[in-house]
């Protein structure tokens, strides 16, 4: 393909670009192919590079690229599927749970989760960190947050950090009787510590799962999980639980 003009195009250029970025990553990459600089592909398609910048951004949020650390900009490869049931009977670590635990401290939440759990604001609370891998790459890391009203018995006799403190945590929460959750999904950008575990820069984009945990008539738990915008989609069903699957096709979300 030879040097693309865009002068006369109605529409955005950037917006343009994309679409013929996208036509040349079905014909001319493969996937995990790592695209030329944004100075050569800036001169090939005869824009200026901060243009050439908001199609490569797009085409990210879009799960069409990925930019890798130490690497550039590759092809992505096909998104997986999220799929968001309505089980409402299950707590975080509960058979069948893909999610494993990776640490758990005690501190004091962020002000929106303290309104959420209904706790003090200097009352700090069990941070059960979990992550997710699917096919050999991270997709997901997880904030579950548990106040200490929600697992009285729990003590640093057996499993004072660490993991086991995590697993003991959510032993401990299973006791309560679950009497349902509800979730919302938003748009977000990775914070420095979710794209350095999910291998992604500051600012990529993600997908913002909470989920609340109610028992004895209040939010028991708080969950926030982080997925890779560029590698998940979310799915709706009656499936239960949060599970990952893999589609033969790429699909936008």
């Amino acid at each position: 393909m030879g040097t693309t003009q865009l002068e006369s195009v109605p529409e955005p250029k950037y917006w343009h670009l994309k679409t013929v970025l996208s036509e040349a990553l079905d014909s001319e990459f493969s996937v995990g192919e790592i695209l030329p600089n944004e100075r050569d592909l800036a001169a090939r398609f005869g824009v200026a590079r901060a243009t050439l910048r908001q199609a490569l951004e797009q085409l990210e949020l879009e799960g069409r690229l990925q930019r890798r650390r130490g690497v550039g900009t590759t092809v992505a490869p096909p998104r997986v599927g999220v799929a968001v049931g309505t089980d409402q009977h299950a707590w975080p670590g509960a058979a069948g749970d893909a999610w494993q635990p990776v640490d758990c401290t005690l501190a004091v939440p962020p002000a929106a989760v303290a309104t959420a759990l209904e706790t003090g604001p200097e009352e700090p609370v069990h941070i059960v960190r979990r992550s997710r891998v699917s096919h050999g790459q991270p997709v997901a890391a997880e904030l579950l947050y548990i106040p200490a009203d929600s697992v009285p018995e729990l003590t640093a006799i057996d499993a004072p950090s660490g993991a086991p403190r995590a697993r003991a945590v959510l032993r401990e929460l299973q006791r309560l009787e679950l009497e349902g959750q509800d979730r919302a999904v938003e748009l977000g950008s990775a914070r420095a510590d979710d794209a350095k575990e999910l291998d992604r820069l500051p600012g990529a984009p993600v997908l913002v799962v909470t989920t609340r945990f109610l028992a004895a008539g209040r939010t028991s738990a708080l969950s926030v999980a982080t997925y890779r915008a560029d590698t998940c989609r979310l799915t709706f069903g009656d499936t239960g639980g949060v599970e990952i699957h893999h589609g033969p096709e790429r699909q936008a979300s």
